[in-house]
């Protein structure tokens, strides 16, 4: 392998924050080994080459960050040419220390400002320092001169919380980071072509675009009343240059302040600490039937006082309703969404179950037609069914050599879509459900997949269940395949002139005849008409999985042109607990708090331990021989890779093959999902699961017959990284051991069982819902809530174990579910009420190795409807005018 250099590694360096950490350390224990070391020493040559590594590789980087800042820098560098190495080493250890400080410092931050420095703007800097450190918040500032620093500066620093942007700044920098190749190269001309006094706001434009939680202000000298009213969503307050910028600083401090501000939690804390004597249906209020217990006293000391103190209800005065927010509730609601980049959010403290049920009922009438991704969460299937939804399921592509679906293929979406149009039932299709992320970490293209879909149902609604991906869009990489992002930029599409242009040649190209040939439609990249399709879009998120929130805190985001407030709210209070755990909310806007003012450092660091965890499992021999870290090439197949990308990371260009992947590929991995293949071990997915949990104290998510799913979050730690690799060495180690000690008969056991794990076990698709229950046979939507209902009548329904199943299949007998039956996890149904029972779901059935299995019984089998209870369903069908027709 080719000797790496400085810039490499830092173009090739996901997480440059990191690195910067990891060199300083290195810089100072190296400088420390020279001082005590003669230029004689055998090591003195490698070590002041791995000195000389660490300046070049920070050298570009510290004009970033406020502290050592480079003219400090530059002092340390001069001591190191000069040979003062023992000074030099002081110097680094105490830059090294404070930089170490500041990390863990509470509520600081840095502002950015970007423009030429001038004799007057020196005043500025001088008159800011000052202010830094203002009342709860401390602040210290970075400055820079080119619209290229001013990008990398927000890429590498995530502890910027503003941004100051001032006339006079360069296009180019002279630093050799490579961190935003494209998005320079697109800038390029646009700057060139740009008078002087709009490039501040172009500047603000891009920043906005990679870092939308930063407050942005502009010091500009003309045409300040014009840009303040053109940019005023993106520019907190305009200033002109030559009158006083004392507000510059409160404002600032304001902006930080108003994203640090949890006005629901700040009123439950209030709560606790009044003096309230408790005469309401609040028991464990105040906890005083817990502090005068003499059983349970001491154990509830475990939660501590602060959790029952602050227990209480709408009903009780004083603070707000979660059903009908007027207060501080209502003003966390509005917070969040505008972190959240919707035009409404709602806390759930039903999980995103509720949130699911909700969106659900909102949007869908007795009848409506639903196409609906099978392998959402239960929740969704049985909302539907509740709803008297007509159910069209669509397939995720199978990965059957680990017994785990994908994502729904956008071809698969426009068919049936297509089938609905050619069938004259268009109008019926209401909500399309699809679920981004999957449980195993793959991410779809919302934008594109909205636009097409919109293209033939303008007035379709889209709900993207997003319980895997709340995080995702407090970073540049994964917002623009968030459901909120897209909508904001679909929106922005259809009202752009240039869109309305480009959709009216292709109206001209394509033709109304092009409808008709579904392959033709299929095939090409269709546009949405501006003039008629209607941006509407919920995501569900379940905040307690990827963020910091308790159990059941989940958020539903909205983005909907035409929001119908009556239908959503009735839903909402349908499935909303008119007595809520006020602590589960609070905690979803101190959740909003954090992704606000470090949500893009955090999620850094995310992606960074999944990077670590999944370089050092795949570069170990011996864990390479009983774990296979699975890639997108693993994943994702080649038809929806149009990038052609085989890995994130490459030697030569770094993480370009990361950008580009996500930037134009149907489908991408997420790297912080990562599945363990484990054959090799001779155990399957939910005994390697227990073992793990029992014997190690790792909890893991899912589990296949053959994977495990390892889920690196905000709150993991490079420590939990480094515990789990020794946990799959001590792993690795023992099945050595064992390996060693088999005889003939043990050893033939062990590669049966890994034959077995390692056998292609087809998945299966959606059979279909029998005639019974499918009110037009021209599509094939069904109706799960006429079967749930004629499944509560006992004498409808019968009990058959798979194997009777199988042989009254091969008998020619059509076996029909009258149930759900969903493995969980992962919680996606592999039957739905009323769906014909085919035989390879009966042998996925059996080849599960999870051990909750809803709607299955071990003993009596699977409830499905009698041959009896069928033959008079279809009786009945034929004998009225409507068999056939679109009822």
């Amino acid at each position: 392998m080719a000797t790496s250099t400085p810039e490499t590694s830092l173009n090739n360096c996901l997480s440059i924050s990191d690195l910067r950490c990891d060199t300083w350390k290195s810089l100072e224990d190296n400088l420390g080994r020279l001082s005590t070391i003669s230029p004689n020493h055998p090591d003195f040559i490698t070590t002041s080459q791995q000195v000389a590594r660490a300046i070049d590789t920070l050298s570009p980087i510290e004009a970033y960050w406020s502290y050592p800042g480079p003219r400090a820098f530059a002092k340390l560098k001069g001591m190191v040419r000069r040979q003062e190495l023992a000074k030099g080493h002081l110097l680094a250890r105490g830059f090294r220390k404070k930089i170490a400080s500041l990390a863990h410092r509470q509520r600081y931050s840095e502002v950015l400002f970007v423009g030429k420095m001038s004799s007057s703007e020196q005043k500025v800097r001088r008159r800011w320092m000052k202010r830094t450190g203002i009342g709860d918040f401390a602040f210290d500032a970075v400055f820079v001169q080119a619209l290229e620093d001013a990008l990398n500066a927000l890429h590498v620093n995530p502890i910027l919380q503003a941004v100051v942007i001032q006339d006079g700044f360069a296009f180019r920098s002279h630093c050799h980071l490579d961190t935003l190749h494209s998005v320079l190269d697109e800038l390029d001309d646009l700057f060139d072509a740009t008078s002087e006094s709009e490039r501040g706001p172009l500047l603000g434009r891009e920043i906005a675009k990679l870092r939308p939680e930063v407050d942005l202000y502009l010091v500009t000298g003309s045409n300040i009343e014009d840009i303040a009213a053109r940019m005023g969503e993106t520019f907190e307050r305009v200033f002109y240059c030559e009158a006083d910028c004392d507000e510059l600083y409160p404002s600032i401090m304001r902006g930080v302040a108003r994203r640090y501000d949890a006005p629901w939690f700040d009123a439950v804390k209030s709560h606790a600490e009044r003096p309230i004597t408790n005469l309401h249906a609040l028991t464990a209020s105040r906890g005083k039937s817990i502090m005068n217990s003499n059983w349970i006293r001491d154990r509830a000391q475990f939660y501590g006082p602060n959790l029952f103190r602050a227990e209480t209800s709408a009903t009780s005065g004083g603070l707000d309703s979660l059903l009908e927010p007027r207060g501080p509730l209502r003003f966390a609601q509005e917070k969040a969404a505008r972190a959240f980049g919707a035009k409404r959010t709602f806390f759930c403290t039903n999980g995103t179950s509720g949130a699911n049920n909700i969106v659900v009922q909102a949007h869908v009438r007795q009848g409506d037609v639903v196409l609906a991704d099978r392998n959402s969460h239960t929740s969704v299937h049985r909302g539907l069914m509740r709803a008297g939804a007509r159910v069209n399921y669509l397939d995720g592509y199978p990965l059957n050599d680990y017994s785990m679906y994908g994502s729904v293929p956008l071809e698969e979406v426009k068919r049936k879509l297509l089938h609905h149009k050619h069938a004259g039932t268009l109008d019926r299709v209401r909500l399309l459900i699809l679920t981004n992320s999957t449980f195993d970490g793959i991410v779809c293209d919302p934008a594109r997949v909205m636009e097409e879909c919109l293209a033939i149902a303008p007035d379709l609604t889209f709900m993207w269940d997003e319980a895997w991906f709340a995080f995702a869009y407090f970073h540049p990489s994964y917002r623009p395949r968030t459901a909120m992002a897209s909508a904001a930029k679909l929106e922005a599409m259809l009202q752009d002139p240039d869109y309305a242009a480009r959709y009216k040649t292709f109206s001209a190209d394509f033709g109304a005849e092009a409808w008709k040939d579904h392959e033709k439609a299929l095939n090409t990249r269709l546009l949405a008409d501006p003039s008629k399709a209607r941006v509407r879009v919920y995501a569900t998120q379940s905040t307690h999985k990827r963020l910091t929130a308790l159990r059941q805190g989940s958020m539903i985001q909205i983005r909907d042109q035409d929001f119908n407030e009556k239908a959503f709210g009735d839903a909402r209070k349908t499935h909303t607990t008119t007595s809520p755990n006020y602590q589960i909310l609070a905690t979803l806007d101190l959740s909003r708090a954090q992704v606000e003012l470090e949500g893009c450092k955090r999620v850094q660091h995310q992606l960074e331990f999944a990077m670590i965890l999944r370089d050092q499992v795949s570069a170990d021999p011996l864990l390479t021989k009983y774990f296979r870290v699975l890639g997108v090439s693993d994943l994702v197949p080649a038809e929806y890779r149009e990038s052609n990308v085989e890995s994130y990371f490459d030697e030569k260009f770094g993480w370009r093959n990361f950008e580009k992947a996500w930037r134009g590929d149907e489908f991408v991995l997420d790297p912080t999902h990562i599945t363990l293949e484990i054959s090799a071990i001779g155990l399957s997915g939910d005994t390697l699961k227990k073992y793990l949990m029992d014997k190690c104290d790792v909890q893991i998510n899912k589990t296949t017959r053959n994977t495990i799913l390892a889920m690196i979050t905000i709150g993991n730690t490079r420590s939990d990284v480094g515990s789990f690799i020794q946990v799959l060495r001590k792993i690795a180690l023992d099945c050595e051991e064992r390996a060693r000690n088999f005889s003939k008969i043990e050893r033939s056991i062990h590669d049966e069982k890994v034959r077995s794990l390692t056998l292609q076990q087809p998945l299966p698709r959606f059979s279909s819902f029998h005639p019974a229950f499918r009110p037009n046979m021209e599509t094939e939507d069904g109706d799960m809530g006429q079967a749930n209902d004629l499944a509560m009548e006992n004498d409808n329904c019968e009990y058959l174990q798979p194997a009777d199943a199988e042989r009254a299949i091969s008998g020619g007998r059509v076996v029909v579910s009258a149930s759900f039956v969903v493995p969980y996890p992962p919680g996606s149904p592999i039957l739905a009420p009323g769906q014909v029972i085919d035989i390879p779901t009966l042998k996925y059935l059996r080849a599960l190795d999870v051990s909750e299995i809803h709607g299955f019984d071990q003993e009596r089998g699977l409830w499905v409807f009698t041959e009896g209870t069928l033959s008079r369903l279809l009786s009945a069908r034929k004998s009225t005018p409507e068999h056939g027709g679109t009822s």
